[in-house]
């Protein structure tokens, strides 16, 4: 791989490789060693006995974000690329690590969200900011945990908790093109009780997301509202029951020529029930219920998909000294239904079983993991996961990983008017090394990762017919050999009111078969962020850079190199108020994530918060 040609790129590694600068490149506070994680594992387990590639990010965080959406949030951290086909609201694709949106696996409060349409993944157009407390980020296959889907990583959302006294807050926004945000939350416990609700709207004017001529140069907004519930009863010392639930409804505007607007309209809910039991010290089971509803409709075609995933977990956990042990058996059933003709109405379903054993002791720590997932479309399938890690020096850890993975097609790719239902499941076998220092809020990161995929899917266009049942209309296919390698740098230091934090992506996301680039994918990326304190104001910032990227499978479209420049400001008004203003896009930059697409132009945005 070449290093970066233009000036910001050789500044950011410059800075990176200063001795003493420091981790995880986006706006969240610094990982500290006693933080616990639950995503990486499953199990909760403190940071610092991990073996993982990861990011957190707090409520803190995602506030600063302003009006932006969860996956331009996501766009800050190392790893992550992301697509969108005009405004918020509009098709959205997340490249973790160069892969598909469908190679990360995404749950809210433990309850699995993807679709069965098209190419699958997380419907990320209709993902709401508001409601989330915390998110878990965790590079590298994770099948061994997670089963399919978990081919670049995991994502965890987890919505508000409550705790403590009645605390509600209201939270107002406003910004260019007339965008509107209102947020109403409260949260709190009384006794064996604890909850958390909220409450949330927003829409926008938008702006004209099309620079083509033969389509509608009007404004292309939007209109989502979210609500979530988080509810726990405490029944014994012992033993807790949990309730969540999250809806969330994006109604966004896209051109379908010049004189009509369209509208997609995307809903996404989960719910789930979940009993813990602490028997001993060391003992621990949790057992869920869960249902995933991604439902998609386009207007005026009236054309409707519907993905229900219903899942039942039983989780143990014992601890033994320092050692961690963990058994896993999982039920999956995904049912979707897809109106028009020839309409569809299937479902599928895994059963699978999982062990994982973790050890940390003396600056060693290993994890181990092995998943067998029994599918009813293709059977079983045995995924592994083996880390390593060692303390070098105080602050410093080396680690060696090797994982493997698969992702099953969907209902759409294989039962649609453009499916071939012989279609096999995508497997990849993945190779990391990291190198991490972290000492007095001081970090630094590479992990150097070789992730191979065979059977890669994609849709082909004007195919002959011994490949495509109606070679007119083009369909699915186990077409390639997929290699996603390269290196991620991340970097933070920090000193009395204020940090500086970046981020450098060098990847290869190539196809083996062809030698191109894998579409809309740059080779090299970055972030560089800035965060200080003045008379009483939090003051920051962050740069984002992409190389350019191919808009096509063949590499002949190209889309340019960009830099786009956020500003933030945020100060408390007394005890109870806070204010926040931001500044994205402030140099009103003209670029393309995907050709023939607009991206916003500068906008302002105020945000008003009381909260009690």
């Amino acid at each position: 791989m070449r290093l970066c040609k233009s000036g910001p790129y050789w500044i950011l590694v410059l800075s990176l490789c200063v001795p003493g600068l420091a981790a995880q490149a986006q706006e969240a506070p610094v990982v500290r060693l006693k933080e616990v994680v639950v995503t990486a594992t499953r199990t909760a387990q403190p940071v610092g006995d991990l073996v993982a590639d990861l990011t957190i990010m707090d409520r803190e965080a995602i506030e600063r974000a302003g009006a932006v959406g969860l996956v331009d949030l996501l766009a800050r951290v190392p790893g992550f690329e992301f697509v969108r086909n005009g405004g918020v609201g509009n098709t959205t694709s997340l490249f973790l690590r160069g892969g598909e949106t469908r190679h990360t696996a995404v749950l809210v409060d433990g309850v699995r969200l993807d679709s069965q349409n098209t190419s699958g993944g997380a419907s990320w157009s209709s993902m709401p900011l508001s409601r989330i407390e915390r998110i878990e980020i965790v590079r590298g296959p994770s099948s061994a945990v997670y089963g399919s889907d978990a081919v670049a990583g995991v994502i965890q959302i987890f919505t508000r908790k409550g705790e403590g006294a009645f605390s509600p807050s209201i939270n107002l926004g406003l910004g260019s093109n007339q965008t509107q945000q209102l947020d109403f939350a409260a949260s709190g416990a009384s006794g064996v009780w604890d909850y958390a609700f909220g409450l949330s709207g927003a829409q926008s004017e938008g702006f004209n997301i099309r620079t083509v001529s033969t389509q509608n140069p009007d404004p292309d907004g939007y209109l989502s509202n979210s609500a979530n519930l988080r509810l726990g009863l405490q029944l014994t010392p012992d033993q807790k029951l949990e309730l969540t639930a999250l809806h969330s409804r994006m109604d966004a505007q896209y051109d379908g020529g010049l004189t009509k607007d369209y509208r997609s309209i995307n809903t996404s809910s989960t719910q789930a029930l979940q009993w813990v039991a602490q028997w001993t010290e060391r003992y621990r089971t949790r057992v869920s219920v869960s249902q995933g509803l991604d439902l998609g409709r386009d207007l005026p075609a009236d054309s409707n998909n519907r993905t229900q995933i219903d899942a039942l977990l039983w989780f143990q956990e014992y601890q033994l000294g320092p050692h961690a042990f963990n058994a896993t058996l999982e039920q999956r059933k995904d049912a979707f239904q897809l109106s028009g003709t020839p309409r569809l109405d299937k479902s599928k379903s895994q059963d699978a079983a999982g062990l994982g054993y973790a050890w940390a002791e003396g600056g060693h720590a290993v994890q181990l993991s092995a998943r067998n997932d029994l599918d009813s479309e293709f059977g079983g399938k045995t995924t592994t996961a083996a880390a390593y890690a060692y303390a070098l020096a105080p602050g410093w850890r080396a680690s060696v990983s090797s994982a493997t993975s698969f992702r099953v097609p969907t209902l759409y790719q294989r039962f649609s008017k453009y499916g071939v239902s012989t279609l096999q499941p995508e497997t990849g076998r993945n190779l990391e090394l990291g190198l991490n220092y972290a000492e007095a809020g001081n970090s630094f990161g590479v992990s150097v990762y070789r992730n191979q995929l065979t059977n890669l899917l994609a849709f082909l266009s004007g195919a002959p017919a011994s490949v495509c049942p109606v070679p007119a209309t083009g369909c699915y296919a186990n077409t390639a050999e997929a290699q996603y390698q390269g290196v991620t740098l991340s970097a933070q230091r920090v000193w009395g009111v204020g940090r500086v934090w970046g981020s450098l992506d060098l990847q290869d996301p190539r196809d083996r078969v062809t030698g191109k680039l894998l579409q809309r994918r740059a080779t090299h990326h970055a972030t560089l962020g800035l965060q200080t304190r003045a008379l009483g104001w939090t003051l920051g910032g962050d740069l984002l850079l992409s190389a350019q990227r191919y808009d096509d499978a063949a590499n002949t479209t190209v889309l340019p190199a960009y830099a786009v420049l956020n500003l933030f400001a945020q100060n408390r008004l007394g005890r109870e108020w806070s204010l926040l203003l931001r500044v994205d896009n402030a140099t009103d930059a003209k670029y393309q994530l995907a050709d023939t697409y607009a991206t916003a132009g500068r906008t302002f945005y105020v945000g008003l918060k009381w909260a009690s």
